[in-house]
């Protein structure tokens, strides 16, 4: 499983020009998730997540997690994450898990994390969805279950 954390003072997710979600500082979190992958690496990924030492402490070092600052996440499924463009011009998404495999860890995710005390917001899993985040930093953490970097 792959994630990409950024570090948000806030941001929004839209479906048909619909607003969907809403959030202040926190993380947006985009998930995606691997056919070989199992609820370990869900929650591993939202271990990560919820213990990130990425916001400032008084000393304006990076030493407090999202927990700490009572931040907010909002997870995004995105199977894009796994696509490999290695060869060719067009990215081959073989990896990445089918459709309900895909929502149940996705899904799962976003439970471990409320789970933890972080308030959550999804988006709608396979729906094509508008981001809009101001990327606090710019902070940008990669994670994979694999750890594979």
């Amino acid at each position: 499983m792959r994630a990409v954390v950024q570090r948000c003072s806030r941001a929004e997710l839209r479906v048909g020009g619909e607003r969907r979600a809403s959030l202040g500082r926190g993380f947006v979190v985009l998930v995606g998730v691997a056919a070989e992958d199992t609820e370990d690496d869900a929650d591993y990924i939202a271990e990560k997540v919820a213990n990130l030492r990425v916001f400032e402490d008084a000393e304006g070092k990076m030493n407090l997690s999202l927990l700490d600052v009572q931040g907010a996440a909002l997870v995004v499924s995105q199977f894009t994450l796994l696509g490999d463009a290695r060869r060719g011009r067009r990215p081959s998404f073989i990896a990445a898990a089918a459709g309900e495999a895909a929502r149940a860890l996705y899904e799962r995710v976003a439970a471990r994390l409320g789970e933890m005390g972080v308030p959550v917001q999804t988006g709608v899993f396979g729906a094509h969805m508008e981001v809009e985040l101001v990327n606090d930093g710019p902070v940008t953490i990669l994670l994979d279950s694999r750890k594979t970097f």
